[in-house]
């Protein structure tokens, strides 16, 4: 039900990718990894960490991964997410930048309310899925990926320039705010304790700018990566650890690491960028067609258009899709066997692709 899209959660660090600055990070650490806000307190209590897109974050905790996805199916989560690049968009023209480089109608969006939105390139490709919000002030909030932050960042700016150099009213600032995720059934009653705002009306995909637990300037986003009921809580960074330790104060709410993240949106059905998606998949490929807004279908305005709209008319020749199996794990991308031994598919790590009835290689 929550966020279809994906959110990097792998412990790997692709090639050639580099630690970024800003974005809550308290400098670097082993191997120049940087580190969060909440490093110390995620290695004093007993988290396993290791390197992802050049951060150190937790794997998993003392209670293991098992019981941690369990817990938050059950009760309630915190996840650090300050690895992810949170951008802020200004300008009188932001929504005509944002819009010259997603799928995603943006213009329609009411204050507050956010979407789901695919970052494309000429061939169609997928480069990103992003979390686009039009904030009730003066800009426009993007979460990006952590792994392709770099990537993001530069298309960002280089598009922004472009547009500055015709005279357009639009620029760009990194935030230096942690994100905490907050996931699981009795994430309402835990967080409802330290605000002063109604949670029930805030609806899924929208967004407020308040005080929770006494921390002021938070920005609380009703959406997560779990397949529960969550929010993503967008904290000053110094004051982030104060925030996690009133949240975990509460025996409902455990830290949770990158493995539980995973299995938990693995079990959900949401797709992983570098495995289920990237540049070389499309949205119609993707089965991410319903991020196209209406509007930017008919006007075809938005980078790869062409390549994406023939495909919804012709139909892709290879399709994401998902699968439950029985026996043994099947490792991320080992090929798919049709009866006769011929691969009829590549299994990224919760799907295989066909078309129709009929299986087709994945290349």
């Amino acid at each position: 039900m929550l966020r279809a899209g994906c959110r990097a959660a792998l412990p790997r660090r692709p090639p050639g990718s580099a630690p970024r600055s800003g974005a809550g990070g308290t400098g670097a650490g082993e191997e120049g990894l940087k580190q969060t806000p909440l490093d110390a307190l995620h290695r004093a209590r007993g988290g396993r960490m290791v390197p992802f897109a050049g951060w150190t974050l937790p794997l998993h905790y003392g209670q293991g991964h098992l019981q941690s996805h369990l817990h938050t199916r059950r009760h309630c989560s915190l996840f650090d997410v300050s690895h992810m690049l949170q951008t802020l968009v200004y300008g009188r023209d932001r929504v005509r930048f944002m819009e010259s480089l997603v799928v995603g109608d943006i213009a329609e969006l009411k204050p507050g309310q956010g979407t789901l939105t695919l970052l494309t390139n000429e061939r169609g490709g997928i480069m990103d899925d992003l979390i686009v919000t039009n904030t009730s002030e003066d800009h426009l909030y993007v979460v990006s990926n952590a792994a392709c932050a770099d990537k993001d960042l530069a298309i960002l700016r280089d598009r922004a320039a472009q547009l500055q150099a015709t005279g357009s009213d639009v620029h760009l600032e990194v935030s230096d705010n942690a994100l905490l995720a907050l996931q699981g059934p009795s994430m309402a009653r835990v967080l409802q304790a330290g605000l002063s705002d109604d949670l029930a009306k805030l609806s899924f995909m929208n967004s407020i700018t308040t005080t929770v637990f006494g921390v002021p300037g938070c920005r609380v986003t009703r959406c997560g990566y779990t397949g529960e009921d969550g929010v993503e809580i967008s904290v000053p960074a110094a004051r982030a650890v104060e925030l996690a330790e009133q949240l975990l104060g509460v025996p409902d709410v455990w830290l949770a690491g990158l493995a539980a993240r995973d299995s938990l949106r693995l079990e959900a059905g949401l797709c992983l960028y570098g495995n289920d998606i990237d540049e070389t998949v499309t949205p119609a490929e993707a089965g991410l067609m319903w991020t196209l807004g209406k509007r930017r279908r008919v006007a075809m305005d938005f980078p790869g258009a062409a390549v994406i709209m023939a495909q919804v008319k012709e139909k892709p020749r290879r399709r994401r899709v998902g699968l439950t199996s029985v026996g043994p794990a099947i490792r991320p991308h080992m090929a798919i066997l049709g009866p006769e031994g011929r691969p009829v598919g590549r299994w990224g790590q919760w799907g295989w692709h066909r078309h129709d009835s009929k299986l087709w290689p994945w290349h």
